[in-house]
């Protein structure tokens, strides 16, 4: 990454207004964060108070605008260790009260001069308060924001409306394979080696086979697109199904159901658990404004224990509350449950090796409530060679 001179970003778009417009026609103004231009995508809210640099770099972001809820951001700078993915993958970024001058002794540049590196177009100086409400009343929906010569070239906001209602809808977006990796790689074991598993790359995290790897797992991360053979030819004792950007009914579900089918033990999180939920039969659909930060409330009902855990997720798994289901793979229960609404945050298989959780278990950034999944997978993968030989 190169490296610019503190404050060169901020002093170029302190003066220059910007605009956000959302497709129900509200407007905010405020001032250019980062670059200047225009940009589109799906309007969210982050309640993180801390981890900016991971929500930014994760690849689930891909096409979001993401609203910070926390009124100070930039305050600890931009490093070159808390990235999540090669890059930036947020569509734009809207703060309240940008820092003026970053304070952290890893921080290499300030957060407006990396997105202004990475052409992501933001705005800051907007009552963040007022649009996190306005979303939550009113739902996710499209967004625009426009400064620089964007602007300017709008006669007004009607035309500005325009051209956010002819962006594309997050529903029904098929997006896995822009983020993911195009060639597989390995993340070796630390220590010991004990398991091989082949993780789908939905738009994976870089702590999650870090996750793994401190485990005495070797992680083969391979593309969103991968074949069924590919996914066996490095031998998994698990594969993993990640994360990711999208809709999940625009998923191809067949090497999800080919590893049910073979029964090797399976652990999906997020886009994965509803990748799981799909194949299973259960149907997926779009929260109002979805789950997106490091506080979120969830109960492991198989322990009753409750977890503070990071989510990032516009879609849900529909399945029953109140009973176990029976799929073609055997039985299914509603493992984890979101305590804020009820919607379903995990799903376990009674008769087989496979779980999944709705949220991120690796936590970067967030609490390590939930690290023991990885631990519970490990579990798995130790017992099922012993469950397969006495079937």
């Amino acid at each position: 990454m190169t490296t610019s001179t503190p404050g060169t970003a901020s002093k170029r778009n302190e003066a220059s207004p910007a605009v956000l417009v959302l497709e129900d026609g509200r407007t905010f103004r405020g001032r250019a964060y980062g670059a200047l231009g225009e940009t589109f995508g799906e309007a969210v809210f982050n309640t993180g108070m801390t981890g900016y640099q991971e929500t930014l770099t994760d690849p689930s972001y891909h096409r979001q605008v993401v609203v910070m809820t926390a009124p100070h951001i930039g305050n600890t700078g931009v490093n070159d260790e808390d990235d999540e993915s090669r890059r930036i993958w947020v569509s734009g970024y809207v703060v309240r009260d940008p820092a003026r001058i970053p304070s952290n002794w890893r921080s290499r540049r300030s957060l407006d001069e990396e997105l202004a590196a990475q052409d992501v177009v933001g705005i800051s100086g907007v009552d963040t308060r007022a649009l996190t409400r306005h979303l939550r009343e009113r739902g996710a929906m499209r967004v625009g924001i426009f400064s620089g010569p964007a602007l300017k070239d709008a006669p007004d906001e009607s035309a500005l409306l325009e051209r956010v209602l002819r962006a594309p809808e997050m529903k029904g977006a098929d997006l896995s394979a822009e983020v993911a990796t195009t060639e597989a790689y390995v993340v070796p074991a630390i220590g010991e080696k004990k398991f091989t598993v082949a993780a789908l790359d939905l738009g994976i995290k870089g702590m999650t086979p870090h996750r793994m790897a401190e485990r005495g797992i070797e992680v083969h991360v391979l593309p969103a697109t991968a074949t069924v053979e590919e996914v066996y030819a490095v031998a998994p004792d698990g594969v993993f199904l990640s994360n990711g950007p999208g809709d999940p009914a625009t998923a191809d579900l067949t090497v999800v159901k080919a590893v049910l089918e073979r029964r090797t033990p399976l652990f999906g999180i997020c886009f994965g658990n509803q990748l799981l939920g799909r194949a299973l039969g259960f149907g997926t659909y779009k929260l109002k404004y979805g789950h997106r930060g490091i506080n979120q409330p969830v109960q492991d009902r198989t322990t009753g224990k409750v977890e503070v855990t990071a989510h990032n997720h516009g879609f849900a798994v529909e399945a029953p509350l109140d009973r176990v289901s029976d799929t073609p793979y055997g039985r299914v229960e509603v493992s984890h449950v979101c305590l804020n609404d009820d919607v379903v945050e995990g799903l376990r298989l009674l008769d087989q090796p496979a779980f999944s959780v709705q949220y991120h278990p690796e936590a970067a950034a967030g609490p390590h409530d939930a690290a023991y999944l990885f631990d519970r997978f490990t579990s798995l993968m130790s017992t099922a060679p012993m469950e397969a030989e006495r079937a």
